[in-house]
C-alpha cells in the first residue's frame, strides 16, 4: 500500500509538471506552450504557403520575419526571455487579413493573458475595372479607414495625392468607388490605414 502511494504521489506531482509546461493559451486557431527550458512554443492553425509571419514590438519595429513555406500546421519555438521589458506581438500576414496575438516581457518573464485571443484586421480587397476602383473591407471592428489614392507622376517625382478620405465604418462592411481620369493612364497606388496598420496596392490603368 506504502508503494501505491508513493506511485501515485509521483504520478500526480508528472502531471501537475506537463500542466505546467503544456497549459498556457490557446484560443482553437493558436497554441502556445511554455516548455521548462523557457522556450516559447507557438503553433498556428491552417496557414498557407506565402504567409508572413513575424514578432514585432509594440512601435511596429520587426524583431523576427519568416515566409511560411508549408501549408497547415506552423510549429516553431522562441527563446523570448531576453527581450526588454515591454509589449510585443505574434503577427501572421495572410491573404485577406493579418491576425496578432500580444505578449508582454517584464524581468524575463513573458506573459500571455489568459484571455489573450487573434486581434484580426481584414484587410481592403481593390479591383480596377473600365477606369474605376472598387473598394471593399470587412469591418466587424468598426474601426475607421483612410483612404489615400496617388498618381505615379514619373520617374524622379513623387506620387501625387489626387484623394484622401477617412471613413466611419458604420456597418460590418466598407464599399467605395472611384473614377479615373480617361485621359490619365498609368500606375496608382492606393493607400489604406486602420487599427494601426497601413496596406498599400499599386493598379495599372
Amino acid at each position: 500500500m506504502k508503494n501505491v502511494t508513493n506511485i501515485s504521489k509521483k504520478v500526480f506531482l508528472m502531471v501537475a509538471l506537463m500542466a505546467t509546461v503544456l497549459g498556457y493559451a490557446n484560443d482553437g486557431s493558436f497554441l502556445i506552450r511554455k516548455t521548462n527550458t523557457n522556450k516559447t512554443v507557438l503553433t498556428l492553425n491552417d496557414v498557407k504557403v506565402g504567409n508572413l509571419f513575424s514578432i514585432k514590438d509594440a512601435n511596429g519595429l520587426v524583431l523576427y520575419k519568416e515566409t511560411i513555406q508549408t501549408a497547415g500546421l506552423y510549429i516553431k519555438g522562441f527563446n523570448l526571455t531576453s527581450l526588454p521589458n515591454g509589449k510585443y506581438t505574434f503577427e501572421l500576414d495572410k491573404d485577406m487579413e493579418v491576425k496578432s496575438i500580444p505578449f508582454s516581457v517584464l524581468d524575463n518573464e513573458v506573459d500571455f493573458k489568459r484571455n489573450s485571443a487573434e486581434a484580426i484586421v481584414f484587410k481592403p480587397s481593390t479591383i480596377l475595372k473600365d477606369n474605376m476602383i472598387y473598394v471593399t473591407k470587412l469591418a466587424l471592428s468598426k474601426a475607421p479607414l483612410v483612404i489615400e489614392v496617388y498618381y505615379d507622376e514619373g520617374e524622379y517625382k513623387p506620387y501625387k495625392l489626387l484623394h484622401r478620405e477617412t471613413i466611419e465604418a458604420n456597418a460590418k462592411k466598407i464599399e467605395r468607388a472611384y473614377k479615373l481620369d480617361e485621359d490619365v493612364q498609368g500606375t496608382y497606388k492606393i493607400v489604406y490605414k486602420t487599427e494601426g496598420k497601413q496596406f498599400i496596392e499599386y493598379l495599372v490603368n
